[in-house]
């Protein structure tokens, strides 16, 4: 006889593949064999549908830019190619993304892929670790005495780079936001958690989103400040003395 864990594990895929499928999972089954598949239908409907509200809770301005009747449409499309392989939400949606760029119904929103980006982004940083600051001080003698001053940023940033004005785009479909003219290229959005677990979502310049991706690489700040703008100002606060 199978484990009992063995068995769930089992289900839980015949239950994923019936998300795609509508097939009724092996073992599934009533006095009235008639019965089985239409009370299956009535329960794996309401799976997709939590799903489904899953998806627009963490694509918020995704969904408020295609539409809520559109959305939920294109969710059960996800939903039937990108079942949860975990009972943890969290970790679901990675895929949005590269599913946008290859769903046709929106491939005239051409931002929409690095908006679901842009969200990810917040989300990861809303989930990420905690860390201690380092105070102005400790940056203060740890320069002055010398070296490739060496640190690592917050768990919780992000840069997200796009060739659309996907900042903009985010915050002009905010629940509060009155009316909207997007304009521009390019953005480079940050994403990072504050103390009081906002999300702070703003857009950078290249030339500060150079830095930060450097710091990201291996930490140390002279280096990174090379990449800076020729004015030095980076370096400039990195090493005062």
């Amino acid at each position: 006889m199978p484990h009992a864990e063995q068995t769930h594990d089992a289900f839980a895929a015949a239950f994923r593949d019936a998300l795609a499928t509508g097939a009724l999972p092996p073992g599934i089954g009533a006095r009235n064999p008639d019965e089985a598949p239409r009370r299956f239908a009535v329960y794996r409907n309401n799976v997709a549908h939590s799903l489904g509200r899953a998806l627009a809770a963490r694509f918020p301005v995704v969904e408020r830019l295609v539409g809520a009747r559109f959305f939920a449409a294109m969710a059960a499309e996800f939903i039937a190619r990108h079942p949860p392989a975990s009972p943890v939400l969290l970790e679901w949606g990675e895929a949005m993304p590269g599913f946008l760029e290859a769903f046709p119904p929106v491939a005239s929103l051409h931002y929409l892929p690095d908006v679901a980006r842009l969200e990810l982004a917040r989300g990861a940083a809303f989930h990420a670790a905690d860390a201690a600051p380092v105070g102005a001080g400790t940056l203060t003698a740890a320069a002055a005495a010398g070296g490739d001053l060496r640190i690592a940023l917050h768990p919780s940033l992000r840069l997200v780079a796009s060739r659309w004005p996907v900042v903009a785009i985010w915050q002009a479909n905010q629940p509060d936001a009155t009316g909207y003219r997007i304009e521009g290229g390019a953005e480079t959005a940050l994403v990072a958690r504050r103390p009081d677990l906002s999300i702070l979502t703003q857009a950078v310049p290249p030339e500060v989103a150079s830095v930060i991706r450097a710091l990201c690489y291996d930490g140390r700040v002279l280096r990174a400040a090379e990449r800076a703008d020729a004015d030095g100002e980076w370096i400039e606060l990195y090493n005062p003395g």
